[in-house]
């Protein structure tokens, strides 16, 4: 349930605004703008109910992504690492923000944070709904494409890069992955079935 509606949509319009500034263009539009709302559309698919915390979280998760690139880290397995923390951090600071500017107290702030923080994946129940959202669009938006610009993997690097994500996951979102919630990438189909059902061995 939303408290305040109004200030509930103040914090929206302050999240795409900002992702309308990424020079970055998918379909026609800026690309984090287009994957802010493609989340929002997920979560709403996936779990209307789920919290106010929750629906501010996966509107913001990517926010202003593009302004850190992945040079900004030196290109080594330790450089993506400190990259991919210092980029939670970041997202989660510029949403505690432009939340602060739409009028939201600190205790939600915080819970905000801590979800596009990724803190306690697994524990806070507005982490992992943020982590679900996000997987199962990575899924149905994103693997495919994914897959065209890594055409030199092996089918174990395939099935490894599924389970990984796989396991992410909560149980409620395997339900909803494999029972026809989302559209899956028709050519991967198998791999994601396939890596499914060794997992659950």
């Amino acid at each position: 349930m939303i408290v305040d509606p109004v200030r509930f949509e103040r914090a929206i319009t302050l999240f795409d605004a900002a992702n309308a500034e990424d020079p970055n263009q998918d379909e026609g539009q800026p690309k984090e703008l287009l994957y802010a709302r493609r989340m929002t559309d997920m979560i709403g698919r996936y779990a209307p109910d789920a919290s106010e915390a929750a629906q501010l979280a996966v509107r913001a998760q990517h926010i202003k992504r593009w302004t850190v690139p992945r040079n900004s880290q030196p290109m080594t397995r330790e450089g993506y690492h400190a990259w991919r923390t210092g980029l939670y951090r970041f997202h989660a600071e510029t949403a505690g923000e432009l939340m602060r500017q739409a009028g939201y107290d600190q205790e939600m702030i915080a819970k905000v944070m801590m979800a596009v923080g990724k803190r306690q994946l697994k524990l806070n129940a507005d982490t992992q709904m943020m982590e679900d959202v996000t997987d199962l669009v990575f899924i149905e938006h994103y693997l495919l494409g994914f897959a065209g610009q890594h055409a030199d993997y092996s089918e174990e690097k395939w099935l490894d890069i599924i389970r990984k994500t796989w396991k992410k996951m909560s149980d409620r979102a395997h339900a909803f992955a494999t029972g026809g919630g989302i559209k899956l990438p028709e050519p991967l189909v198998p791999l994601i079935l396939k890596a499914v059902s060794e997992e659950k061995k």
